[in-house]
This record gives structure tokens, sequence and C-alpha cells, in this order.
């Protein structure tokens, strides 16, 4: 069984969802009013008030009768208590892990399913960034909007039965004992862009031995583009290709513009890793806006109005080791929500000039110079791609 390069199919509707706040209920909602069936591939569930209520919700469809199936990262899921496990097996939740630690695992262990894909009676689809966490999914009851800023987008129509071909090849195969380690990959061709302008989608992933096309199509959305060039990612650590895409493009005149962590983020190290790449891109032309309010952890590419937003980061590790999907759309509502989204965070970060850039402290420095070859250290010694 060989997973095929999506086509693009027409006559799907877009609904964006901005942070936990916003999302979470309403998926608790869905889950409450399925019929048939929920599907959940998933990478980070941490017990908590959060999946205290997810599980509640997915153990009451199962009392109606709904089948639920859960595909669960085996790292990622280490949060997840034994007796929440058991229960949700119990009432008849059928669970599934990927990749679970193992003696002797090897390289083979950094191979994760970072995938967030939530099918409810196969006909809607909620993809995005989130995981099962309080950080993501519930208020801080000083500010009214969770910890974690993130988007998850609502997909009905056509396309969701892309979403369930995706789903169900990855369950089929989730269980085979030996994961996949490192291993030529193929290259899908790019479907061009369609020639409607509302409501065309297609799903773009990345498999541990298969298709790595979601690089492949941000970097000829990139090529392409013409007005606008705006990114987000929590972990900026990107490619050589990325890179120099980005900064042809800020070269030609289109508004490339980066959406980055500042000082909050769950990993520092990677921050001060990636700002290597900052003198650079300044150089180019490129706005590079670092994020203040909170720890923004969104995965979306607005180019022109093109749209991308799913689990993948864009750094090199996720695109080395990591099972990734991301929805693709071109629709005009959904790409000036998503512009909105942006314009909001752009108004609530701090944009680095190169002149200010110039004017680091040396402490700072110390630290890009530092994480930055303990990362091109772990590269070379994984012979991940720079």
């Amino acid at each position: 069984m060989q997973a095929p390069v999506y086509p693009w199919r027409g006559g799907n509707r877009f609904t964006l969802r901005v942070d936990g706040e916003s999302f979470f209920p309403h998926m608790l909602s869905c889950f409450e009013q399925a019929q048939k069936s929920i599907d959940i591939e998933l990478y980070l569930v941490e017990s908590g008030r959060s999946t205290r209520q997810w599980i509640d919700a997915l153990l009451a469809a199962r009392e109606r009768g709904v089948q639920v199936r859960c595909l669960l990262d085996g790292v990622g899921t280490d949060g997840l208590r034994a007796s929440e496990r058991k229960e949700l097996e119990q009432g008849g939740v059928v669970l599934r892990f990927y990749n679970p630690p193992r003696l002797l695992s090897g390289s083979r262990l950094f191979h994760r399913d970072h995938r967030k894909l939530f099918v409810i009676d196969r006909r809607l689809v909620l993809v995005g960034g989130t995981g099962i966490t309080d950080e993501f999914c519930q208020p801080d009851p000083q500010t009214g909007t969770a910890r974690w800023h993130e988007q998850m987008l609502e997909v009905e129509g056509p396309v969701v039965e892309d979403w369930i071909t995706l789903f169900e090849y990855e369950w089929e195969r989730v269980e085979e004992r030996a994961r996949p380690g490192l291993a030529a990959v193929r290259r899908g061709q790019v479907p061009p862009l369609p020639e409607g302008k509302d409501g065309q989608g297609r799903v773009a992933y990345i498999g541990a031995r298969e298709q790595k096309e979601v690089v492949a199509s941000l970097l000829a959305a990139v090529k392409r583009s013409e007005r606008r060039v705006w990114l987000a990612t929590p972990y900026f650590l990107p490619s050589r290709r990325i890179r120099w895409a980005l900064s042809r493009a800020a070269r030609r005149g289109v508004d490339v513009r980066l959406l980055l962590c500042g000082m909050t983020i769950d990993h520092p190290p990677v921050r001060y890793a990636g700002q290597r790449y900052y003198t650079r891109l300044l150089k180019a032309g490129v706005k590079i806006y670092e994020y203040q309010p909170r720890f923004t952890h969104l995965k979306t590419a607005l180019v022109d109005d093109w749209v991308s937003l799913g689990s993948c980061n864009f750094d090199h590790w996720t695109l080395h080791w990591n099972l990734e999907a991301n929805q693709q759309a071109v629709d005009s509502e959904l790409a000036a929500a998503v512009a909105d989204s942006f314009e909001n965070d752009f108004e609530q970060s701090h944009l680095w000039t190169l002149a200010e850039w110039k004017e680091l402290p040396r402490s700072h420095r110390f630290k890009i110079r530092f994480w930055g070859q303990i990362n091109r250290w772990v590269m070379w010694i994984f012979g991940i791609p720079r």
C-alpha cells in the first residue's frame, strides 16, 4: 500500500479557529454530535483538566455506539496516566501507539507521529497544531486566552475523503514492529494550483519513507509568489533551500514576513540556534517578527492567497524525522481570516531591524553561537541536510 500525492479538490468549506478557548469547546461539541465514528491521530496528550474533558467526551460517544479510534504517538503520550489509557480501552476506545520506545530502538526512536488530526463521522476534519494539554486548551483565568497560541482548521467537503485515506494508511501500518529508518525519499510532483478561486483544498503530508512534498509545495508557492509570503513557525531551523527561497522572494519585492517565538518558548536553545540566520535574512529584506505575549505554536503559511496550515514546523528536524500533515487551500475567505490573524499577531510582536540586530549584547551573541554550533553537530551526527 503506497500513500499517494493528493490532488486539489473543489467544493470545500474552511473555518479558522484561533486559540484553545475557541477550538477546544468546538472539538468537544463535535464529539458530542458524532453519530458514527471519531478517528484521531495525535502527538501530544498530557493528563490534566483538558484531557479529562476529552476522555469523557470520547467515552460518552462510545456509550452512544460511536466507533472511536485513537492513533497516538508512543513518546508524545508519556504524560498520559496509565489509568486513563486503561479507562479509554475499557470504555471501548481502540488505541494504537506509533513507534513506542523499545530496548535498542536506536535512531528509530526519533521517528515520531507529529500529526494532529480529528475526523468526525467521516464528513468533518479538524487539523492544525494542537495537543490535548491544558497549555493548548484551557484559557488562563487572568487573560482569558490559552497559554499557548494555536490555530485549528475545520474542513468539510470532498477533501475530507483524502484525510480519511491518510489516517487509514497509517492506522493499518502502525503496528509493524520495525519502524522505518533513514531511507531514500520519493519526492512527488506537486500538483499545480487549481483554476478555481474558492473552496479548493488538498492534503499535503510528510511520511517516514514516502512523500515529503509539504516542503516542495512551500518552495513552489514561494517561488511563484507575487505579493506576500507570511510564515509562522515556533521552531525556526529551516533548510538552506527554504532560507534561499525566502531571501530571493524578498529581493524581488515580495512582502516576506516571519512570525517567530520571542522569549516565551518551550525550547529556548532552538530559538537561539535559529537566530543565527537572522542577519542574512534581514539583509535580504525579510521582516522578522518575534511574538511577545505568550508562546506561539502556529504552523501556518500564507503565500498570496494560498494557505498551508497543520502540524509541520518547517524545521529540518521535523522534516527529517516526523510524520506531518497540512491542509493546503485556495479560498478567499480563509485567506482573509488567516491574514487577519497574522496582522493581529504582528501588532503584538517585536519587529527586528538590521541596525538593532547588529547591536545585540555579547551575552546574546554567545548564546546564538553556542546553540548554533550544537545544532550543527546534531545535524552532522544524524546526517540531516542543511
